[in-house]
């Protein structure tokens, strides 16, 4: 058990959080294909995962040559402030202070702004540059999800397994359903993969210090339970403080 601990945490935080991020991709690549053409479409997310692939391949073997405890204090400082980011931006949607995410919106954004570019001759360049971008952006988080939940314990090949599963899922649903994935319940798994990624920080930041955690890897589960404890009473002070979350927030 305390060995498929880390594991099964590395293999969730990097599925969940890399689903995110390709469905957000795949909205824009959605909207380029069926509003211009396929074409652009499939040409500009070819040379954004191109690209990608460039990154992993030279940036990846570096990680070897630092020394594990520094890789775990930076990667967990990192894993902290990028955990804390999705958590903080889940938490102001739950209390109405910032819009959810929406995807169908975004697919109609892109589709308008595409239609709008249809008489200029670059058309089909500025579509495949959209679908290049929207890639290549959410691409980069997703690699360095997957660097960083498997990076600081060698499970980077199980964090690319959880990406790649996340990759497989939403294109068989998007190409079933032909639509943006607006029923996905986003900012549930922003929320969630915000706590994993903010505990997963916490635990490798104090082994990078030579902490020694009681249980081991267990103590994962218990860091896990408490920012998700302390996030919940967050969100509910605010809602009963005054009922104006916004305000509160804002002050």
């Amino acid at each position: 058990m305390n060995s498929l601990t880390p594991i099964l945490s590395t293999v969730t935080a990097s599925f969940l959080g890399s689903f995110v991020e390709v469905v957000e991709a795949f909205t824009i690549v959605l909207a380029v294909g069926v509003t211009r053409s396929w074409r652009p479409a499939l040409t500009g997310a070819a040379l954004a995962l191109a690209v990608l692939a460039a990154l992993v391949v030279i940036f990846g073997p570096l990680l070897t040559l630092v020394p594990i405890e520094t890789l775990q204090f930076v990667v967990g400082v990192l894993l902290i402030l990028f955990g804390m980011r999705w958590l903080r931006k889940a938490i102001l949607r739950s209390l109405g202070v910032i819009p959810l995410h929406d995807e169908e919106a975004a697919y109609l954004k892109e589709t308008t702004s595409l239609q709008a570019q249809s008489t200029d001759r670059r058309a089909d360049y500025l579509a495949g540059l959209a679908a290049f971008k929207a890639v290549l952006l959410e691409g980069v988080e997703v690699v360095f999800i997957v660097i960083a939940v498997g990076g600081a314990h060698g499970l980077t090949l199980y964090a690319g397994l959880g990406a790649l599963a996340a990759f497989v899922l939403v294109m068989l649903i998007g190409l079933l359903v032909h639509r943006p994935l607006a029923s996905v319940p986003e900012n549930t798994l922003k929320f969630v993969v915000g706590l994993m990624l903010t505990s997963f920080g916490i635990f490798w930041t104090g082994e990078g210090i030579g902490a020694h955690w009681p249980g081991g890897d267990l103590s994962l589960i218990a860091i896990f339970a408490i920012v998700s404890l302390a996030s919940y009473a967050i969100i509910r002070g605010v809602r009963a403080s005054n009922g104006n979350p916004a305000a509160k927030v804002a002050r």
